[in-house]
C-alpha cells in the first residue's frame, strides 16, 4: 500500500554514486522525490540521474517555482516544461507549495507565505484549477514554513490550507516540519494545526530539521530529523492516518546510507504510532 512507502530526496549529492548503483545496493527506498524544476527541459548528467533512478524506484515530482499565490500570470512555458515532465516521468503524484515566490515577473527564489483570507482561497483555487487543466491531474500543495502573519488575516493558516484545498480541489503535501516551525514562530499548537486538516486530501508528509534561534527557529533543512517533529510526525499517523513519507536533508547532506537510515527510522515510527 501506497501509505507504507518511505524514502529520501535525490539530491546532487549522491549523483555520482545513483549513476551507477541501485538504491537498492544502500537500504530500502521505497520511492524518491525529485525537484521538479531540476530537470525541466533539461539532459545531461541530472537527467541521466533521474533516468537511472527511475527504472528501479517510483518517483514523486516536487516544484518550488510555481509561485502558485502570486498575482504574476501563471508562466505557459512553465507548465508546458513541467506537463512534459510529467509525461515522460509518469510520477506518482506532483506537488509544490501553497505560497507566492514572485512579484512583477520578478522570482525571490524563497517561499512566501500567502495572507489567510477568503480573496487569497478564492485566488489560489482558481489558478490551481488551471495548473491542474494543464497537466490533466489534481496536484498537491504544501504549507511552507513563516516568520510572519498578516495584520489581514481572517482565519488560522490551517483553515486557510483546507479551504484551498476543498475549494480547489486538490491535494495536501503536509510538512511536518513546517508546522512545527510555524507553530513555534506564532505560537499556536501544531497538533490543532493537523486536526485542522483534511485526511482525505493528503497524498504525503514531509520530515526534515530545523534550527533553534532563541525565539523562534529557523526552517534549513538540517538533519537529522530532531524529536519535536518525530512526535508530532507519530501526532498525524495516530489521528490522521499513514502517508508517504519523503526525508528532506539539504543542509549538510550526510552520506547517502545516513539518508536511508532516516527514512528506516520514518518507517519504524509510523509503524510503532499505527498499532
Amino acid at each position: 500500500m501506497r501509505a507504507s512507502l518511505h524514502g529520501i530526496g535525490l539530491r546532487t549529492a549522491h549523483y555520482g554514486r545513483l549513476l551507477h548503483e541501485d538504491l537498492a545496493h544502500v537500504g530500502r527506498v521505497d520511492f524518491v522525490e525529485a525537484l521538479s524544476e531540476n530537470f525541466m527541459g533539461r539532459g545531461g548528467r541530472p537527467r541521466a540521474v533521474l533516468d537511472r533512478v527511475r527504472r528501479d524506484t517510483p518517483v514523486a515530482l516536487h516544484g518550488v517555482s510555481l509561485s502558485i499565490g502570486s498575482v504574476d500570470p501563471l508562466s505557459p512555458r512553465y507548465l508546458d516544461e513541467l506537463k512534459s515532465l510529467v509525461d515522460e516521468i509518469e510520477p506518482l503524484w506532483v506537488s509544490d507549495h501553497l505560497c507566492f515566490s514572485s512579484f512583477g515577473g520578478h522570482y525571490g527564489h524563497d517561499l512566501w507565505p500567502l495572507p489567510c483570507t477568503e480573496e487569497a482561497v478564492r485566488h489560489v483555487a482558481e489558478r490551481v484549477s488551471r495548473v491542474q487543466d494543464a497537466l490533466g491531474r489534481q496536484v498537491a500543495l504544501e504549507n511552507v514554513s513563516s516568520y510572519l502573519q498578516y495584520r489581514c488575516d481572517e482565519m488560522p493558516e490551517a483553515q486557510f490550507v483546507a479551504a484551498v484545498a476543498k475549494q480547489a480541489d486538490c491535494l495536501l503535501l503536509l510538512d511536518v516540519n513546517n508546522v512545527v516551525v510555524s507553530a513555534r514562530n506564532h505560537g499556536f499548537s501544531a497538533e490543532a494545526y493537523v486536526d485542522a486538516l483534511p485526511a482525505e486530501r493528503i497524498v504525503q508528509l514531509h520530515l526534515a530539521g530545523h534550527t533553534e534561534k532563541g525565539e523562534w527557529a529557523l526552517d534549513d533543512h538540517v538533519g537529522p530529523t530532531p524529536e519535536v517533529v518525530w512526535e508530532l510526525f507519530e501526532y498525524v499517523v495516530r489521528t490522521k492516518g499513514a502517508f508517504p513519507t519523503i526525508i528532506e536533508w539539504d543542509t549538510g547532506v550526510p552520506s547517502l546510507e545516513t539518508y536511508v537510515a532516516e527514512a528506516e527510522k520514518a518507517r519504524a515510527r509510523q509503524a510503532a504510532a499505527s498499532r
